[in-house]
């Protein structure tokens, strides 16, 4: 199969302006997907959707292909599978993949092996799949607020932990897409989406505050060495 990757990457963002290109470890965030998608065996061409022009040039720097993204696709209420869409629009007939790998920039600490491992998986279950995605088994004891008082949701009160049914969250590291479903059923996921299960930290790490942003760096420090960058 042929595969693309694809690496969603628009320039508002009113709670970290600049978050994409901001300097992480030292490198603009959007490098870690970048270089991670071009070392990954299997990935034949990356592209970075964004609206906006820094983002581009930074990109382009790091031999990302740029597809400028109309305004009405980069709103803060358009959707990842439009600017999916808008990418596989512009495909040459020759060119035109299988299957899509979107990579958000937010999720720097993706290894190369990660996504490898998940492109396999896809091979393995494609005739029974619309999706891969990757997901972290959850840990914690949910709840909501309701008149101002706290209801359990994922658990009983004073219910142990290890006797608590399995949940997981949907981390953001891979998504493994059949081209038509984004197409066809206008979505990312489709109707029938496999788990790859993550069991490291790195799917904690999905960056939308200064806070997040300052945690991410100190985990990347402690593991740099996993990571071929």
């Amino acid at each position: 199969m042929k595969y693309i990757a694809i690496i969603p990457a628009r320039g508002g963002s009113k709670r970290l302006p600049g978050k994409n290109i901001k300097l992480f470890c030292g490198k603009p965030l959007i490098y870690y997907s970048i270089i991670a998608a071009a070392k990954s065996i299997g990935i034949s061409n990356v592209f970075v959707s964004t609206d906006d022009e820094k983002i581009a040039t930074v990109a382009k720097e790091y031999g990302a292909n740029i597809i400028m993204r109309p305004v009405e696709l980069a709103s803060d209420t358009s959707t990842t599978t439009s600017a999916l869409q808008h990418v596989l629009s512009k495909m040459q007939p020759g060119d035109y993949p299988n299957a899509v790998i979107t990579l958000q920039p937010t999720n720097p600490l993706r290894k190369i092996s990660l996504i490898e491992s998940a492109i396999r998986i896809f091979e393995q279950q494609k005739e029974n799949v619309d999706s891969v995605i990757t997901v972290s088994e959850n840990k914690c004891k949910l709840g909501k607020i309701e008149n101002g008082l706290f209801e359990p949701v994922s658990y009983s009160l004073e219910q142990r932990s290890q006797d608590i049914s399995k949940l997981y969250f949907e981390n953001g590291l891979i998504y493994i897409t059949k081209s038509e479903v984004i197409q066809k059923k206008e979505s990312v996921f489709g109707e029938k989406i496999y788990p790859f299960i993550t069991e490291d930290l790195f799917g904690d790490v999905d960056i939308d505050t200064l806070q997040d942003f300052e945690l991410g760096e100190l985990i990347f420090n402690k593991y740099k060495n996993e990571f071929n960058f």
